[in-house]
């Protein structure tokens, strides 16, 4: 089996997505570029990026699966 760099692409872009929103490193990278007032709006943005990054991960993880039988 060969890299997927689509699986690997969305489950370290999940992962990471998950620490943003389990910590407030969101908070503070969004504040160092002078873009604070976004702090309120972060998880109209995180929780969506999230959902999309574990889909793509799991529909690479189910094709990858598919093509190994």
């Amino acid at each position: 089996m060969g890299r997927d760099r689509w699986f690997a692409f969305g489950l370290i872009g999940a992962l990471l997505t998950c620490v943003a929103c389990l910590t407030p490193a969101a908070v503070l990278a969004v504040g160092a570029v002078w873009l604070g007032a976004w702090t309120g709006r972060l998880d109209l943005v995180l929780l969506p990026l999230l959902v999309a990054l574990v889909a793509l991960a799991a529909y690479r993880y189910r094709a990858r699966r598919r093509r190994v039988r």
